[in-house]
């Protein structure tokens, strides 16, 4: 195999390993113990800022990058965070803190929320990505490159 067929290039499948963690270094995501994230550079598999990491990259090697939010989920947007009554939640949803939703958006598509708050009356619902607005760290190992 020459060196060019070795090396990731958009188009290619890779696998990876990979550490994801926000930038004090808290952990967010790891596939340590799973088998190797596989995906095709280029492919729109992936959050912009980690697929473009790969390129150039050969099996075995390693490195760390940052990934802005605007390359990663982007910003947060107010306007995805909803105030709802407890009396709008059908009797068999119990609202907890983290649980995961779809509701009716008014375009007549879905959203998918998590619980964020309950007061008294009210519980909040966060419509945005988990990690938007966040920039990433991932610490990236280059496993295999098919093809």
């Amino acid at each position: 195999m020459t060196e060019a067929m070795s090396e990731a290039q958009k188009g290619r499948k890779v696998k990876v390993h990979y550490k994801g963690m926000f930038e004090d270094g808290t952990l967010f995501d790891s596939s340590e113990g799973r088998e190797p994230l596989e995906f095709v550079l280029g492919g729109r598999q992936m959050i912009e800022g980690f697929d473009e990491a790969v390129p150039g990259m050969k099996p075995g090697e390693k490195k760390t990058v940052r990934v802005p939010a605007e390359k990663a989920y982007g910003p947060r947007h107010e306007e995805l965070v909803l105030l709802k009554k407890k009396s709008e939640f059908p009797p068999a949803i119990k609202p907890e803190i983290g649980l995961r939703l779809h509701i009716r958006h008014p375009s007549g598509g879905t959203l998918g929320v998590t619980v964020t708050g309950i007061k008294d009356e009210t519980v909040t619902l966060d419509g945005n990505h988990p990690l938007a607005g966040r920039d990433l760290v991932f610490e990236i190992e280059l496993v295999e490159v098919e093809g």
